[in-house]
């Protein structure tokens, strides 16, 4: 199936740059290991190369490279957790900043990896809400 059609709705909520990055990635992924969950895999870790997830969507992270422990090793055999989109790698000044804008309480006392959960966290609120609010627009 084209990427275009199996676009996850955070993406669409993205820059297009974003999006044509997961489809391009997702239909080359395709071809190589067919549909399914290596695939989106796949498309999923390019998107996280450059882009990162504040709340409901995408945002440029302004830099090229692995945004966590597991897009740095990388590979199937090797599975360490992920930080959902979130940018682990960048500064703590930089998730202080990504917790502000996301309102995360508590922040200014936090470490860095305590930042990097609480904004996985209401990065994942966020896109539930925003899901739950698109179904209801549908029906």
């Amino acid at each position: 199936m084209p990427g275009r059609e199996v676009l996850p709705s955070t993406l669409r909520r993205s820059p297009a740059k974003a999006q044509r990055t997961w489809e391009k990635t997702h239909d080359s992924a395709v071809e190589t290991y067919g549909e399914g969950e290596r695939a989106h895999r796949t498309a999923f870790a390019a998107v996280k190369h450059e882009f990162e997830k504040v709340g409901d969507h995408w945002e440029s992270k302004g830099r090229k490279g692995p945004s966590d422990r597991q897009a740095a090793g990388g590979g199937p055999e090797r599975r360490a957790p992920t930080a959902g989109g979130v940018d682990a790698n960048a500064t703590k000044d930089h998730l202080m900043k990504v917790a502000r804008k996301l309102d995360v309480p508590g922040r200014s006392s936090m470490t860095k990896p305590e930042l990097v959960k609480a904004i996985e966290k209401a990065n994942n609120r966020q896109t539930a809400k925003a899901r739950e609010s698109g179904r209801s627009r549908s029906r």
